[in-house]
């Protein structure tokens, strides 16, 4: 098990989800969280019905796997593209339904720093006061997508879940970010600050699960992650674990 006490995955299927969920039980590990499909959340906000249902059934789904493999948080895209940022109403009651269902199954629902910041903006002041809703906080997606502001004295009250890993920022010399500069590598590899990312998270009063999020994939055209997808898997997660424990011990 390398040392790690738990791991989150990205929904494909059920059946792979209750799959990982009876390897977690069966060597003593947490399914700490599952991650929601991605590619429909901008149909969350526009007019069109037929696309909103489509991205609503969806979630909605991902809220039931959770419920059956007893996973307590979902993670959960605000907005995906670059392009629009024009929150509605009709956003907010779509998203309201799905932690409705959420809450009825007793799951919380943490919205992610990324893309489309205004919309998790709306998101997280619609639904302040609701405690099956948390922040979910990508430290790499903070140094491109949200052009390194500081997410967590925005959101850090509502902190749930974090999804750590290092980045280059944005590579656009005229500052036009892309999903390219998103590059999610281990942490200590990038321009990332780990002690000032640490002292965030001490003022947020923090103590759950330090979550890794990684890819051994280089985007298009780069080659950051080249190294990693040259490694022996058992090689890469042990690497990964050490950097875990240098975070965990700057706390």
């Amino acid at each position: 098990m390398i040392g790690f006490d738990g791991f989150f995955i990205g929904y494909e299927s059920d059946e792979e989800t209750l799959n990982c969920a009876r390897i977690a039980k069966k060597y003593g590990m947490t399914f700490q969280s599952l991650h929601a499909p991605f590619t429909k959340c901008n149909y969350m906000w526009v007019e069109d019905n037929e696309k909103g249902e489509s991205a609503i059934n969806e979630l909605l789904n991902c809220v039931e796997i959770c419920k059956k493999a007893e996973i307590p948080i979902m993670i959960v895209h605000a907005f995906i593209g670059f392009e629009e940022h024009n929150p509605t109403n009709i956003g907010i009651e779509r998203f309201g339904c799905v932690i409705d269902a959420a809450e009825r199954g007793g799951i919380q629902i943490a919205f992610e720093n990324t893309e489309g910041e205004e919309y998790l903006v709306a998101l997280m002041d619609a639904f302040k006061d609701n405690k099956y809703v948390g922040f979910c906080w990508d430290s790499g997606h903070e140094m491109c997508y949200n052009r390194s502001k500081d997410m967590l004295s925005c959101f850090g009250g509502k902190l749930i879940a974090t999804h750590l890993n290092d980045n280059l920022g944005i590579r656009d010399y005229d500052g036009r970010i892309t999903w390219l500069d998103d590059l999610h590598l281990l942490p200590f590899d990038g321009i990332a600050d780990w002690k000032y990312n640490v002292d965030r998270l001490k003022k947020c009063g923090f103590d759950s699960f330090l979550t890794l999020e990684l890819t051994r994939a280089s985007k298009p055209g780069r080659h950051e992650n080249d190294i990693y997808a040259k490694m022996d898997p058992i090689d890469y997660l042990t690497e990964a674990y050490k950097r875990a424990c240098r975070i965990a011990a700057m706390f």
